[in-house]
């Protein structure tokens, strides 16, 4: 028999002008790739290991991280995303983030396309946050969103409030750049019915019905401890602004619990100050079952690490949708020979 007849493997790169094309106009689909996702893994069919981190002893607050992840079942797929977060970036006007993804075939191992990816992890970051605000809140409404910080999530994340018709009647922004916070102020203004810049982190999240936290905080500086409110849902997207003392009177809800109990989240400090996990209540895939009731006589604190799988199953879809239109670019001769013999 003839070892050289398998198919010829094929490698394709998806230009960064298609992804940003195709996410800007398919946000809610975005949503539904996240929330199937995010079920598959809380049904146990996918693989999800630790995050692994480069850090630079010449540079403390950079860091690039690799997340390998798989997807089984229908559609299969593994892969890994590279993202570098360097936070100086912002003062030479660059973005603090960029990555890659390469998806493999689950069958063979074979990387099967490169992908951009800061889209895409903003993106399905963005989505997870507006899914768990939608199904903590009971719908698409906020009387007043409190966002600190305002960089590209933060934007992103507004961007999709906006494309999912959400109706806030109030947007408080604060960020430690003035000139950032009035940027995502007026981005806002087209469909918020009022829009103000705060003082601080505090005076924006006091008051607010809902709050978004997207920063680059390396550690806790939220430490009031009457600064959270009872039925206030909290988007606990940078996982280390709020004083662990925050969330041993909240309803904490995460994407995985073990992937958030370390790294120093805000939840793994409250898991060392306890010495124990009484303050965790169930991850976000069991309330949109409907097996977890959220208690609003509570802070209502989703706190999501931010899962490989996300990343994987944006990047399948965005894939998909670049083969279907003929947009994918093949790069030939990319592998070598791959017959045994």
């Amino acid at each position: 028999m003839d070892m050289r007849t398998q198919p010829a493997q094929e490698f394709h790169v998806i230009p960064g002008a298609f992804i940003a094309e195709t996410l800007a106009g398919q946000q809610d689909t975005i949503v539904d790739v996240v929330m199937d996702a995010y079920l598959r893994h809380h049904a146990g069919r996918t693989i999800n290991p630790d995050s692994y981190f480069l850090r630079f002893d010449d540079k403390p607050s950079a860091r690039i991280i690799a997340l390998p992840a798989a997807i089984k079942g229908d559609a299969a797929i593994a892969g890994i995303k590279w993202i570098a977060s360097f936070p100086d970036n912002a003062g030479i006007n660059l973005q603090r983030a960029s990555a890659t993804l390469v998806l493999n075939d689950y069958e063979t191992g074979y990387p099967i396309a490169l992908l951009e990816a800061s889209q895409i992890s903003a993106a399905r970051t963005a989505a997870s946050c507006v899914l768990a605000a939608d199904v903590l809140g009971g719908g698409r409404r906020m009387r007043c969103l409190a966002v600190v910080g305002a960089g590209v999530i933060a934007r992103t994340i507004v961007d999709y409030l906006r494309a999912g018709d959400w109706a806030i009647d109030e947007l408080v922004v604060h960020a430690l750049s003035a000139e950032d916070a009035e940027h995502l102020a007026t981005m806002a203004c087209g469909f918020c019915a009022e829009v103000r810049v705060a003082g601080s982190a505090e005076d924006a999240i006091r008051g607010a019905s809902h709050a978004v936290l997207a920063t680059t905080a390396p550690a806790p500086y939220l430490h009031a401890a009457d600064l959270l409110a009872p039925g206030q849902i909290v988007l606990n997207i940078s996982l280390r602004d709020l004083a662990p003392e925050l969330l041993l009177g909240a309803f904490n809800v995460f994407d995985d619990i073990e992937h958030c109990m370390k790294a120093s989240t805000s939840p793994h400090l409250a898991e060392q100050l306890t010495g124990g996990r009484a303050f965790v209540h169930g991850v976000l895939a069991e309330v949109i079952e409907g097996t977890l009731p959220v208690d609003r006589t509570k802070p209502i604190v989703f706190s999501p690490f931010g899962l490989g799988i996300l990343d994987l199953a944006v990047g399948r879809y965005l894939l998909e949708r670049a083969r279907a239109q003929d947009r994918a670019v093949g790069i030939d001769g990319f592998f070598p020979d791959v017959s045994r013999w």
